[in-house]
């Protein structure tokens, strides 16, 4: 890309953000308009209860990888220490084990460093063991604990490989252990409601679903560019990186397995043949075109401040300490120019599927958009229902008149900030339960179901690369 192309087109994408108001809802441009008519949209029943779980005792869980989602699922202890206890923790980072661990009270010699080390003595040291590392850091933690008698919740995506997924469904089917895996928009309200809008049989039968998933341009600068998921083979494919909620999405909604899948995706702007001319390795350089590109590590990490948790700031956020972590050799390479990294993730994707009974979906996933959010909607032969995650909207063919679903229930005490609209607690409230009962049925999604979606993932991706469509199998 020449300067002066890179130039017109910041440009442009900056008049672009300015036909949008400030309170202008990117739903907006997917829904069709609401209405103060719209008839409220009853009779759902999510089963909202407390998200304390009913254990007999609190359910003892060592977490291994103590970054943002290990922090996110050892603070259901504080909230609820009948129900749940941090026993151990786990990384090779001494400050973040020993952080998450004084704040849970761990003993010293429950402190580990390499995952292997919670699994040398061959003895099972607690219940549960929580896997929150890396993707590349999944499969043999998994395994092991799977061996020692563990029950395991397990961040998504399961493995790195088909093989290796496949492989940790078999070996919790033998041993009978629970896996539960963090399909966690399963238990967000919102998508409870979608899901039981559509089994409920109000717009019939469904005949075919489209579902996009944008990702926040910064977001994806941050996570897929310059960030830990940049290079899919040293972690999953971004379908699965990024987008195996959504597979899991589809496959639960229309509750059909998915029997074949196409998928194109490229990598067309995040690559060195699009730098402008005289931009350097590192926006910390000194980049001629900083102010006019809104991919410029200062602007999002000094300015917005946003993505700032992989900076271990430990509170300080003030700009001038942000940029000197940008200029650390532990964190530079948040600071690399996004035309200059070792990415291979594509920055759009679309898949189409076809599940049992002919029922069509299709999804999109783009790199290029002003927020993130998913965005559904679905066609049945007697009505059809769209959604932004927020709320959605139900359209019955006879009566011709929307109802709408949009119950607040973030705003019960125990949901508020709970992450994924409610999903992640909620999530760790069933799967406490189904760990203290020993009955997998308290989960949504059993190994099997979210094995499934994964290959669904590596099924895509086959196709992405070879051009042909895929079965699934």
């Amino acid at each position: 890309m020449k300067r002066r192309d890179f130039l017109k087109s910041c440009s442009l994408a900056a008049a672009g953000s300015a036909l949008l108001s400030p309170t202008s809802s990117a739903a907006g441009l997917f829904a069709f308009p609401s209405s103060p008519d719209d008839a409220p949209l009853k009779g759902l029943d999510l089963k909202i209860r407390s998200l304390e779980a009913e254990t007999t005792r609190p359910v003892t869980v060592i977490v291994i990888g103590c970054g943002n989602r290990g922090n996110v699922y050892a603070r259901y202890a504080k909230m609820f220490p009948k129900a749940m206890k941090v026993v151990g923790v786990s990384d090779i980072l001494d400050h973040r084990k020993n952080r998450l661990g004084d704040a849970h009270d761990v003993a010293p010699e429950m402190r580990f460093g390499h995952f292997r080390e919670v699994f040398a003595s061959g003895k099972k040291l607690a219940d549960v063991v929580v896997i929150s590392t890396p993707d590349d850091r999944h499969y043999e933690p998994c395994m092991k604990a799977l061996d020692l008698g563990y029950d395991v919740l397990l961040e998504k995506p399961v493995a790195q490989t088909e093989k290796e997924c496949k492989a940790i469904r078999d070996k919790a089917l033998k041993t009978g252990r629970i896996v539960g895996v963090c399909h966690v928009l399963r238990y967000s309200p919102y998508f409870l409601a979608l899901r039981a809008a559509v089994r409920s049989g109000m717009i019939g039968d469904v005949v075919s679903i489209q579902h996009m998933e944008p990702i926040q341009y910064a977001h994806m600068a941050h996570s897929y560019v310059r960030g830990n998921w940049r290079n899919s083979k040293e972690t999953t494919p971004i379908i699965l990186a990024k987008s195996c909620h959504d597979l899991d999405i589809l496959r639960w909604i229309i509750d059909k397995p998915c029997k074949s899948i196409s998928a194109d995706g490229y990598l067309s702007f995040f690559k060195a043949e699009n730098a402008p001319e005289g931009a350097p390795a590192y926006c910390t350089d000194g980049c001629p075109h900083a102010d006019r590109c809104p991919y410029n590590c200062i602007d999002i990490y000094c300015r917005q401040k946003v993505h700032l948790g992989v900076f271990d700031l430990n509170g300080n956020r003030d700009s001038a300490f942000i940029l000197s972590r940008l200029k650390d050799p532990r964190y530079s390479s948040y600071a690399r120019c996004v035309f200059h990294c070792d990415n291979d993730q594509p920055d759009h994707y679309v898949a189409n599927m076809v599940f049992e009974d002919h029922v069509t979906a299709s999804f999109t996933m783009d790199a290029f958009a002003p927020k993130g959010g998913r965005r559904t909607r679905i066609m049945g032969t007697l009505g059809y229902i769209e959604g932004d995650m927020k709320e959605f909207r139900v359209w019955d063919f006879l009566t011709r008149t929307p109802k709408v679903w949009n119950e607040k229930v973030a705003e019960i005490p125990e949901y508020a900030g709970s992450g994924h609209g409610g999903g992640d607690l909620r999530l760790l409230r069933d799967f406490l339960e189904a760990v203290s009962a020993q009955d997998v049925s308290r989960l949504s999604s059993n190994i099997d179901v979210s094995i499934e979606s994964h290959v669904m993932g590596f099924a895509a991706e086959r196709s992405r690369r070879s051009g042909r469509k895929e079965k699934v199998k």
